[in-house]
């Protein structure tokens, strides 16, 4: 192993170090009860639990139907969840840029380029739900106060460019303009609040939640428990379960607290488990995502990943071993991670791969600049340089560079079929930049069935729990097999906006 793998590698576990300790504390279950005799502490009308943008979209929408008394309750000390650290990528169908950048585009193409990653398993009926109404959720991001970047990108999967970027390449660009939309028109927030279980009225239908006050996460402070009644019903938009070692080894043994993870340390799954104590069908929880974007050379999400997402398109990754490209740079996530985990020296060590780039293309990302001053990116003035600091073998990675530049010229990449439009004239060229690549735990497909009103399915009766909804990473079965970057967003909103309409409908 070389010394930028021994250097890479204590940087990587050190990044961990918090989220990982964290992780290996399994939550406490909660317990739900018949409401018989309970003694209510408070009755609100719309009860939301988690502050993502599921949570944050349903309050916005249910306020705007009508809701007088909305609430959400977060269980960290800040809100925004999971969502506020995502990558901040929206994709949508039929946009004002799209028009504006000549690109086709429509809902029946974008469900179908996430019915290919779904390998067969994917809710169609869900996929073009979605999609149907992503543009609305788009606008609500807009009117809130969203900014993004002024050009579409093509993430791996999708045919065409259609996704939206936040100017802070992060969810918050997402999550705090709706938190502020949220206090403007009356939602009330509760942060450092636990959900502690449903209570459960005689017909078996959700009639309340009990919270925790006072919670701090990770600590043991119980603060007092309320009994809260829902007059209209409750919407769980808890997230998933990335940061919950012990249920995703049970699911894939090989990812331990060793493996990375982006996911906020709140990503533990409690909402999840108590709605399977309910009744709901668990669905996928064996298809973990993890994002081939990432690298090992620092903690989270950080900042390569978002660097990646934005040059896959015109860039080049190569196995340092044999200094040839192996994988197709936007193929769809779980096609790319397996190809990435398949990168290893003689010894079968794990060796991450390099993505390379031109310089003069990445720089446009701001990214860029932060991935080269916290050095856990590159500059190189010439393929010499670049070939010695990573020990690839220098005439195989010339010849791969001339051969990738042909295609380039050609617009059809003959290696491994990659669409090549994002590429035109964009050619690896000096000087370059290079950032490592290794897989981390990204996204749980897996989680509680729901249908497109956002009501959660029963086990035991085929139908839906009366006053239970669900929106975002705590539903499963949506994206099969490997989720579509920058399909998150979208859905977690679109659910969230959905579950809301079905609540004022009720």
């Amino acid at each position: 192993m070389s010394n930028v793998d021994l250097l890479g590698r204590r940087k990587f576990i050190a990044g961990l170090g918090v989220a990982a300790g964290a992780a290996m504390v399994a939550p406490a279950m909660a317990v739900s009860e018949k409401a018989d005799g309970v003694k209510w502490d408070k009755e609100v009308e719309v009860v939301i639990i988690g502050s993502g943008f599921a949570g944050l979209a349903a309050a916005i929408e249910a306020t705007k139907l009508g809701a007088k008394d909305v609430h959400i309750f977060e269980k960290m000390s800040y809100f925004g969840g999971n969502s506020a650290i995502n990558g901040g990528l929206f994709a949508a169908p039929g946009t004002p840029m799209q028009k504006k950048e000549n690109v086709d585009d429509s809902v029946e193409r974008m469900v179908n380029d996430q019915l290919a990653s779904g390998r067969g398993i994917a809710d169609e009926a869900l996929l073009r739900h979605v999609a149907s109404h992503a543009v609305e959720a788009l606008q609500m991001t807009l009117d809130a106060g969203s900014e993004y970047h002024p050009y579409l990108q093509q993430l791996g999967g999708h045919s065409v460019a259609r996704t939206y970027q936040t100017t802070v390449s992060c969810g918050a660009g997402i999550t705090q303009p709706l938190y502020k939309e949220c206090k403007r028109v009356g939602v009330n927030t509760h942060n450092r609040s636990k959900f502690e279980g449903f209570l459960v009225g005689k017909k078996g239908e959700v009639v309340g939640v009990k919270m925790r006050t006072n919670y701090h996460f990770d600590e043991d402070q119980p603060g007092k428990v309320l009994n809260i009644r829902a007059t209209k019903g409750v919407i769980m938009a808890t997230g998933g379960f990335a940061q919950n070692v012990d249920l995703r080894m049970a699911q894939d043994p090989t990812l331990t607290a060793e493996v990375g993870c982006t996911n906020a340390p709140g990503a533990t799954g409690e909402g999840m488990f108590e709605m399977f104590r309910l009744g709901a069908i668990p669905v996928h929880l064996a298809h973990i995502q993890s994002g081939p974007w990432a690298s090992p050379d620092e903690g989270g999400f950080g900042y390569v990943s978002n660097y990646s997402i934005y040059n896959f398109p015109h860039s080049m990754a190569v196995n340092r071993l044999t200094g040839k490209r192996f994988m197709n740079e936007i193929a769809d996530r779980k096609t790319r991670a397996d190809a990435e985990l398949s990168c290893r020296n003689e010894k079968g060590e794990a060796l991450p791969p390099i993505l390379i780039t031109s310089y003069k293309d990445s720089k446009k990302h701001p990214n860029t600049k932060k991935v080269i001053k916290y050095n856990v990116g590159w500059k190189f003035d010439t393929i010499e340089e670049l070939a010695k600091h990573f020990d690839v073998p220098l005439k195989p990675l010339k010849a791969q560079i001339e051969e990738y530049n042909s295609y380039v010229k050609s617009g059809e990449d003959k290696q491994f079929g990659k669409n090549m439009t994002k590429a035109k004239d964009k050619y690896i060229e000096a000087p370059f930049t290079v950032v490592r690549l290794w897989p981390k735990v990204h996204y749980c497909q897996g989680g509680v069935q729901v249908n497109v009103k956002a009501e959660v399915k029963d086990s035991f009766t085929g139908k839906s729990i009366p006053g239970l909804y669900a929106a975002g990473e705590v539903c499963g079965g949506i994206h099969g097999v490997s989720r579509l970057g920058s399909c998150s967003i979208p859905e977690c909103m679109v659910m969230g906006m959905t579950a809301a309409r079905s609540i004022m409908k009720a």
